[in-house]
């Protein structure tokens, strides 16, 4: 049984949950018991904002991550709250263009990338939640480069089908295409 465990943090308006939900629909796609739950502060933009996502090959029991196996945190208040939370032998991934400080902890694997950064370099403002997810297929197992057009398109809403080839394209720099 393959079970894995995400937690996606940082501030309103990152894309936490439209990130989620990307990932959602990918494992859905793939024939897996999926688990999506969104959480954020009242003041939503700018405010705090996490998604917790579950993919498996059993029934989730429950969608509460407490122990996240990948934690993805694009802010420092994230990453401060989260990262003791993460399991031994887990990864954590940081957007470094946000997050100055290097994770403490010596048990897990961490992954540095300047999302924030790239997505501004690259004309994919407000676009570092794709370039994270990207990275994500590149470096967890069970998380393949299969279904990802089909994911998108479920999660890019019809009125803004527009932004469907840049967030295609952050993947893909994400990932290292």
């Amino acid at each position: 049984m393959s079970t894995t465990q995400f937690l996606i943090a940082g501030f309103g308006g990152q894309g936490v949950l439209f990130a989620g939900k990307f990932l959602a629909y990918k494992g859905l796609m793939e024939d897996k018991q999926v688990s999506w739950l969104p959480s954020y502060g009242p003041e939503m933009r700018g405010g705090t904002a996490n998604c917790s996502v579950i993919i498996s090959d059993e029934p989730v029991g429950s969608p509460i991550v407490n122990k996240p196996d990948v934690l993805v945190a694009m802010n420092l208040p994230s990453l401060d709250k989260y990262e003791d939370a993460v399991v031994p032998g887990g990864i954590i991934f940081v957007d470094s263009t946000l997050i100055s400080r290097k994770v403490a902890r010596t048990d897990v694997k961490t992954v540095y990338l300047p999302a924030t950064g790239l997505a501004n370099d690259k004309g994919f403002s407000g676009l570092a939640n794709m370039i994270l997810m990207g990275k994500i297929i590149a470096t967890c197992e069970g998380v393949g480069k299969d279904n990802i057009e089909a994911a998108l398109k479920k999660v890019v809403s019809a009125r803004h089908q527009d932004l469907y080839d840049a967030n295609l394209a952050a993947i893909k720099l994400g990932f290292g295409e």
